[in-house]
């Protein structure tokens, strides 16, 4: 089969990208021919001054790329095109090229994004849902990059589309990451028929740790949703002294830097970014990985790889971080924003090992049943059959 993949990039890589490569070299891998459509948000750059005007029309509609995905349709005739993200410079104007050539769209929904401006339902240093009633309520608060104005564009593309009715009327079939997304999914308007769950993997196999790990581990961005403070503050309560990894860049790394050393907290070590085979070595010397996240993220591929590595994880109890770690089985929940309750967790796993290392080895089986490129494949090959049935 021919398929062709369309990505988006941020200007700050993610998860979006990896798994865009990963499926991109599983599809390969299986035979098909994959023909791969990108574009870039560095492009933006291009557009200073009164040409921003320019760029937040691209992002409701660019024609350029749509005469030139057209043309590209015409000359490749795949058998479905599969979509990860259009946000900014490709914009959803593909959507009526493919309708119009009468190829079934297949749309990943990696994030919130078609119903908060945000992406993230997260706001103030909450869970915040106000867009489902008024999308204007972000462009009120200004929730994407703080701006209105930006705010008003994102706002303008999702009326827009939904007045056309864009994705109930040109996407075949949409990937949910999890259970939990999918139902905000179908809360937020979607059809429900359409919408099929279909997990992250990873890929190559991170393998599984030998021996029990030296030390707390967390991996992140260190942005306010991962709640690096109620991290902190947990750590400043525990009665024994337990090393704390912390992997990941971010503007709030200054801060929380200041924040540890003001409160005594010489056992945690800020790396920084790491590359990503640095950053498997430290989840497979690692006791357990703390995720602190307030906010309902999508799917938080870090969890599936300290599975893969037999490494339990400690989570916030909440949307699919509760979904995917089984509290006591793969690892231990806590209440979001409670330093109290997670420093209490995190003892406990430092002060029975025997009982985490079972529960790392469960990860492991629930890696090996749920999160490698052999179980993802049919499951994605199936989606793609349902959408050329619907044509």
């Amino acid at each position: 089969m021919k398929i062709v993949l369309v990505h988006n990039t941020y200007q700050q890589p993610g998860g979006e990208d990896v798994i865009f490569e990963q499926e991109c070299a599983m599809l390969k891998n299986a035979g098909h021919q994959v023909v791969t459509y990108s574009r870039s948000n560095w492009e933006a750059d291009h557009y200073p001054g009164v040409r921003r005007v320019l760029l937040a029309k691209r992002a409701i509609w660019a024609s350029d790329t749509r005469r030139e995905f057209a043309n590209l349709l015409k000359r490749e005739k795949p058998g479905v095109v599969h979509v990860h993200n259009t946000f900014v410079m490709i914009s959803p104007s593909i959507y009526s090229a493919c309708s119009e050539a009468g190829v079934p769209v297949v749309q990943t929904l990696h994030n919130y994004r078609l119903f908060c401006p945000a992406a993230t339902f997260f706001r103030d240093g909450k869970v915040c849902e106000e867009c489902f009633e008024s999308l204007w309520r972000g462009v009120e608060h200004g929730c994407y990059h703080e701006s209105h104005a930006a705010t008003a564009v994102v706002a303008t593309m999702l009326a827009t589309h939904r007045f056309r009715q864009t994705w109930q009327r040109e996407v075949s079939c949409f990937v949910a990451l999890s259970q939990f997304a999918r139902n905000k999914f179908i809360q937020g308007g979607l059809p429900e028929e359409k919408i099929f769950v279909k997990p992250n993997f990873v890929d190559p196999d991170p393998g599984a740790r030998t021996e029990m790990g030296d030390c707390a581990l967390f991996v992140g961005r260190l942005s306010p949703k991962a709640r690096l403070d109620t991290l902190l503050a947990a750590w400043s309560r525990l009665s024994v002294r337990i090393p704390l990894l912390v992997i990941g860049g971010g503007a709030g790394r200054g801060e929380l830097e200041l924040q540890a050393a003001k409160a005594g907290l010489s056992n945690v070590l800020f790396k920084g970014q790491l590359p990503r085979a640095e950053t498997l070595a430290a989840l497979n010397r690692a006791r357990f990985l703390v995720f602190a996240s307030e906010w309902y993220e999508n799917f938080p591929v870090t969890l599936v790889e300290a599975f893969g590595c037999s490494t339990p994880v400690i989570c916030s109890r909440m949307g699919v971080m509760e979904e995917i770690v089984e509290d006591g089985r793969t690892g231990l929940h806590f209440t979001a924003a409670d330093p109290e309750d997670l420093s209490r967790k995190v003892e406990w796993a430092w002060n029975h090992p025997k009982e985490m290392a079972a529960m790392g080895q469960a990860a492991r089986t629930e890696y090996e049943a749920k999160y490698t490129a052999e179980k993802n494949y049919p499951m994605l090959m199936q989606i793609y059959g349902r959408a050329m049935q619907q044509g």
